[in-house]
């Protein structure tokens, strides 16, 4: 029966801890996604692209079409230089490339 008890209690300790750390993190990239979008979208070379963001963990995943390929680095460039994002996934395609 004791053992019963320290499990139970061992368990809720491990998601007391759990939960806010995910929470953490999911405000973290709440506000990164928000961040890199407005950046993107203020940017005179990238701005007016069709651009998708996505953020997990800090690593944020940049989908779309630019118009060249200086937008399309300086979109992975802006991104980067967001706090709190570790690693950027740019899947930008420049406009009639295939």
């Amino acid at each position: 029966m004791k053992d019963m008890i320290l499990r139970a209690l061992s368990m809720i300790l491990i998601f007391a801890l759990a939960v806010p750390v995910f929470a953490q993190n999911t405000s973290s990239d709440d506000r990164i996604y928000d961040t890199v979008r407005q950046r993107l979208a203020n940017d005179p070379d990238v701005k007016g692209a069709d651009l998708e963001v996505a953020v997990k963990n800090g690593v944020v995943t940049i989908k779309g079409t630019v118009n060249d390929e200086h937008a399309r680095e300086k979109a992975e460039k802006i991104t980067k230089k967001v706090k709190g994002v570790t690693r950027v996934e740019n899947q930008l395609k420049v406009f009639g490339s295939s």
